[in-house]
């Protein structure tokens, strides 16, 4: 294309002018703060025992719930868009803390609610759940009691609240802080210059092996000048959380994740017995792939080179072209949802210097929009991230026309929609092909998220998983982070490579993120999940996409377990249906190796 049809960069001035100086964010943030204030008294005034005599006080309480919800959701979304859109925007940061405070407000205000759902008695419980306007939140409602009965007395959990303003939450903004300061020198045409980590990992998918391996030392340093910081950072938010488990006598560190999930650790640990029983054929492409690339084993720095010459280049606007078309072979919905995201200006690509790393999707319940973020340099990899994050928010979409209550869906289910979407791309590109060596380029990409799925997350729950255990005991010293990395990641890979990443867990966002604890597993059951449900879809044809959508709407409202049974008819405490997806990543892998011979 020579003309440019989308813009690389969002629009966010439609929710709230001038950006982190908006007049209109502050005024925003004044009604929050009366909207809890007066959510606050609602439910200090409301008397549980009485709930039978007039329910309406407790459905008028939902629906402050609802719009406290919603706004404080709006006010998130819009400073995480500002602070990644520009990590030395100072004033984002400040309006940061504003939106936690608000946020540590509204906690404090659900924890006394919470401890007055407990003391209404079952049976009059079981009454109200049969009540108009309530009988379609028994889910939530049920979860919420239940979970509130797991927890310590309501003035506990309020100076959990308070404390973690300054304390959990203050960690995690402190490791935000020290990675808008990391930069990766970098000499390009013989010019030097200082890319932000988004940039600089995008190098590792250069053909250029010694461009590779001259970024990841660089890399490498950069991390190591403050993992002294990094590791007190990860160690004080473990500590903060392990502490608040042994007061409520949670003895499990996954009861809280497993929880947030929806799913039971039987789904869990069978998930991730399967994977490991069918690591050989993955540490096979990764040996195939070191030998097409002229050495003996494959280095970190080398699982995303391509493979072949084929030029893979997409300008942004063919990416999109690319994505529209391919949704549009899976549904009428999809596509022109997708459209509507590119045209209206949803998505923040551009490839410039101060931008925070990684992608994600945010929603903006006020308005039922959504916003992505990425750095898109035109890659396949980067066709696929931004697949990825369309997903979300289409699965947003899916339920715009849910109950507001029943939208909260856990990252696992919400990985589903976004894999799905990304493997939509990702098969119809290789079928599509144009000769064999495109083929063999866009299948080995597909074979690559096949592997950051199954090895690299699988390396991070087990590290994450043997961090806390040791934490427990004491304070982890950044020379046993890294230990302790490698030793995860030889075990992922099968000793597949040969050079390892030992700083991955200071370069990792996700582990230092409070909203989600374990923040690694739901990508891998997001995958397995919607290949099950992508196998279905390719069964039915275009007719499937209402219930997939179907699907979707059900996701904030049931456990996984229910889920699937409901729409796949099977059941996740068993092997056959873990077993089927990881076959057909299997067989990926089997097409590559057959074509590389």
């Amino acid at each position: 294309m020579t003309t440019s049809t989308y813009s690389l960069t969002w629009d966010l001035d439609v929710f709230f002018q001038g950006g982190s100086n908006s007049r209109e964010f502050q005024t925003f943030l004044g009604e929050i703060k009366e909207t809890l204030k007066s959510f606050d008294q609602q439910v200090r005034d409301w008397q549980p025992e009485t709930v039978l005599n007039d329910p309406s006080n407790f459905v008028s309480i939902l629906e402050s719930l609802q719009n406290s919800n919603q706004k404080l959701g709006q006010a998130g979304a819009f400073v995480s868009c500002l602070q990644a859109q520009n990590t030395e925007d100072t004033k984002a940061n400040e309006l940061r803390g504003s939106v936690a405070t608000l946020r540590a407000q509204l906690s404090t205000i659900l924890t006394n609610f919470d401890d007055k759902l407990t003391n209404i008695n079952d049976q009059d419980w079981n009454q109200l759940l049969k009540v108009d306007g309530i009988n379609e939140l028994e889910f939530i409602l049920n979860e919420r009691r239940q979970k509130a009965k797991e927890k310590l007395s309501k003035d506990q959990e309020a100076l959990i609240n308070a404390l973690s303003v300054d304390g959990y939450h203050g960690w995690g903004e402190m490791y935000d802080s020290l990675v808008s300061k990391v930069k990766i020198p970098f000499a390009e045409n013989g010019v030097e210059k200082e890319l932000s980590v988004g940039q600089a990992h995008n190098k590792f998918s250069n053909p250029n092996r010694e461009v590779r391996k001259d970024v990841f030392r660089k890399w490498e340093e950069a991390w190591d000048d403050k993992a002294d910081l990094f590791a007190a950072t990860l160690n004080h938010l473990a500590g903060f959380r392990l502490s608040i488990y042994e007061q409520r006598g949670w003895d499990k560190v996954l009861k809280e994740p497993l929880s947030y999930n929806r799913m039971k650790k039987e789904t869990l640990d069978t998930m991730w017995q399967v994977i490991s029983d069918y690591k050989q054929p993955f540490v096979e492409y990764l040996n195939r792939k070191a030998k097409m690339l002229g050495v003996e084993k494959l280095s970190w720095y080398d699982l995303d080179a391509p493979v072949g010459d084929v030029n893979s280049h997409f300008s942004f606007d063919e990416g999109a072209e690319f994505i529209i078309k391919h949704f549009g072979e899976f549904g009428d919905t999809l596509a022109s949802f997708t459209e509507k995201a590119f045209e209206d200006s949803w998505i923040e690509a551009e490839d410039r210097a101060g931008k925070r790393p990684g992608g994600f999707c945010t929603g903006f319940p006020l308005s039922s929009q959504s916003r992505i973020f990425m750095t898109y340099s035109g890659t396949p990899s980067n066709v696929s991230t931004l697949a990825h994050e369309l997903g979300h928010a289409f699965h947003s979409y899916a339920l715009r026309d849910v109950h507001p209550l029943k939208r909260g869906y856990a990252m696992n289910v919400a990985e589903t929609a976004s894999t799905f979407a990304e493997m939509i791309v990702a098969d119809a590109s290789v079928k599509n092909a144009k000769d064999e060596k495109e083929k063999l380029t866009l299948l080995e990409d597909k074979v690559q998220r096949s592997v950051a799925l199954l090895m690299n997350i699988h390396a991070r729950f087990l590290f994450e998983t043997r961090f806390y255990a040791e934490r427990k005991n004491g304070v982890v010293s950044k020379q046993r982070l890294n230990e302790l990395m490698v030793e995860a990641q030889k075990e992922a890979y099968g000793n597949g490579l040969e050079e390892y990443h030992p700083l991955f867990w200071a370069s990792k966002l996700h582990f230092f993120i409070t909203g989600v604890p374990f923040y690694n597993f739901p990508y891998t059951f997001g995958y397995l999940f919607s290949l099950g449900i992508y196998a279905q879809a390719l069964k039915e044809g275009k007719g499937y996409e209402e219930k997939y959508m179907a699907l979707l709407r059900d996701t904030g409202s049931m456990n996984v377990e229910e889920l699937a049974f409901k729409h796949l008819n099977v059941d996740l405490t068993q092997r056959d249906f873990w077993e089927a997806g990881v076959k057909l990543c299997v067989k990926d892998v089997e097409e590559f190796l057959e074509m590389t011979k």
